[in-house]
């Protein structure tokens, strides 16, 4: 049974990020939400291999993807990705650098915080290990979206040339 304080921490942890992809707009939206959508697949996979693997340990009996893993991939994963991508996209280094920051604060200032409040702890992995882990599929998102991009561009000149 998940404890009242992990209820409320999953609930708050995927309406917040969600309310602020309505200040985001319709046409970012739609132009990230793709690549985002991808990555955040991706994001679960990875988190139920790392689950497998005991790369960390929810305090909550017993185990569950669905309350544990999952809120973290809904929530924050993916309107943060689409948020830096609005922001960043077009200019890598800056979209490196914002990453890199938002990744450094979830793994160095926030998993100990999770820690303390007893919904979460890091298990065979370091800090920086799980650093690593989570901020390698930023390049992964900009890859994705590159391609979208460039399929995007193909399918718009063909329908000008069909003119």
């Amino acid at each position: 049974m998940a404890s009242r304080r992990h209820v409320y921490f999953n609930l708050i942890m995927i309406i917040v990020p969600w309310l602020s992809v309505l200040f985001l707009g319709r046409r970012t939206f739609k132009r990230y939400s793709l690549s985002s959508a991808i990555i955040g697949v991706y994001e679960m996979i990875s988190h139920m291999v790392g689950q497998k693997r005991k790369w960390w340990v929810f305090y909550d009996r017993p185990r569950n993807f669905l309350r544990d893993e999952l809120p973290f991939d809904i929530g924050p994963y993916m309107p943060l990705s689409m948020w830096i991508l609005k922001l960043s996209y077009g200019n890598f280094k800056k979209f490196a650098l914002m990453n890199a920051l938002a990744n450094g604060f979830f793994a160095f200032l926030f998993m100990p915080f999770l820690k303390r409040i007893g919904i979460i702890r890091l298990n065979r992995l370091s800090y920086l290990q799980f650093f690593v882990y989570i901020h390698y599929k930023a390049y992964l998102l900009y890859g994705v979206q590159y391609l979208i991009e460039k399929v995007n561009r193909k399918r718009s000149s063909l329908a000008v040339e069909n003119r």
